[in-house]
């Protein structure tokens, strides 16, 4: 009777822990935010960040997606190309190496990220070089001239890549920050720039991926170490300096130099646009001209202005003046105007159009504007250049 009464009472769950054990979460009740077991996401992390024959043929088919969709000028090919390239998984082994203090991870995870950044750029050039005669679009210049936005958004990708590694149920969340963090597109297009003879484009490109890289690195860094990724906590201050010195040095560096940046390219997108509402104006007053392009050099000091006019008249060194005064004007600042005149007749079933304005017909610059010239003036012109 002992034994039979010991054996209900060892095979019979007390009801306190019953009601725990009805109430206890199942993994379908947990949120999806719970934190993934440490170690598991270390191995998963370090097998990511191993230089492999897949980690490469994976790099080089998104090098090829990536620079066919740029030449293409075709974002959806190129969002393609992010999906499928593995240099996110380096990155994120640099990050828990620094917070673990593991310099074996280190090694291996810079080693593929530079393995893997060859690849791209060595591809890439190739690619460009057999497509030489293609005109490079929006979507390769496009990625020239980073500035402070795009580290924002590095930051802002980043942590929430690192966020989804270390949570459960949020995998699915990696693919929007493969599309946010664009690492392989800007390398392509600094190749492809590279063969074209744009280095300073090219230049700008690779540091838009350099630019990434430092940013994803180090908000990944700072998110692992808050999740509780403490094993560098057991060394001193100086080794753990000595461990991030370098991450915050450069992604400062960069923040000024890329905050600089974006001023210039207000400032520039400023001057375009009040020169292009000016010269538009004047020239396009009588409508027998037309502002057909304009550029802006920033390398000269000042800012040289170059626009392309069409007219059936060519526009004089005074009117050139006029125009180059208005602007300076208008932007507050110093610039040089160049305009090239590409002469044109406009005709109809009936005949030319604008003909009073023509070198053979014309007496004076085309009515309310000076931006012409004299019959006389167009002749002398068109003789001095018809004598070089």
């Amino acid at each position: 009777m002992s034994v039979n009464g010991s054996n209900k009472h060892s095979t019979e769950t007390p009801p306190d822990e019953e009601q725990a054990a009805e109430h206890a979460p199942t993994d379908a009740d947990r949120a999806p935010t719970d934190p993934a077991p440490q170690e598991t996401i270390r191995h998963n992390i370090r097998d990511n960040a191993a230089l492999s024959v897949p980690y490469l043929i994976m790099n080089a088919l998104a090098t090829v997606v990536a620079c066919y969709g740029l030449l293409e000028n075709s974002v959806a090919v190129i969002i393609g190309a992010m999906l499928i390239a593995m240099l996110m998984g380096p990155i994120t082994g640099m990050a828990l190496a620094l917070v673990d203090g593991d310099q074996a991870l280190l090694h291996r995870a810079l080693l593929a990220e530079a393995g893997g950044v060859a690849l791209v750029l060595l591809l890439s050039f190739g690619i460009g070089k057999v497509h030489m005669g293609v005109t490079l679009g929006s979507e390769v210049l496009g990625r020239t001239p980073p500035n402070i936005l795009d580290l924002i958004i590095a930051l802002a990708g980043g942590a929430a890549g690192a966020y989804a590694t270390i949570s459960r149920r949020l995998s699915a969340g990696l693919v929007g920050v493969a599309i946010a963090t664009a690492l392989v597109p800007p390398l392509c297009s600094s190749g492809i720039c590279l063969v074209h003879g744009l280095y300073r484009q090219g230049g700008g490109a690779f540091l838009l991926f350099f630019t990434d890289l430092v940013a994803i690195q180090s908000v990944t860094s700072l998110v692992f170490w808050i999740s509780g990724f403490h094993r560098l906590a057991r060394m001193d201050k100086k080794t753990l300096a000595r461990q991030f010195a370098p991450s915050a040095l450069l992604l400062t560096a960069l923040a000024v130099f890329l905050v600089r940046s974006f001023e210039v390219a207000l400032a520039q997108e400023r001057l375009r646009s009040v020169a292009e509402r000016l010269l538009g104006k004047e020239i396009e007053k009588n409508g027998a001209a037309s502002l057909a392009e304009l550029r802006i050099d920033n390398s000269s000091n000042p800012p040289t202005l170059t626009g392309v006019v069409r007219a059936p008249w060519i526009i004089q060194p005074a009117s050139c003046a006029r125009l180059q005064d208005e602007v300076r004007r208008a932007a507050g600042q110093p610039v040089n105007l160049h305009i090239w005149t590409v002469q044109t007749r406009q005709c109809d079933a009936r005949g030319f159009l604008s003909e009073k304005y023509l070198p053979d017909q014309a007496a004076a610059p085309a009515p309310g504007s000076d931006v012409g010239g004299t019959a006389e003036e167009t002749k002398a012109e068109e003789t001095r250049a018809t004598r070089k």
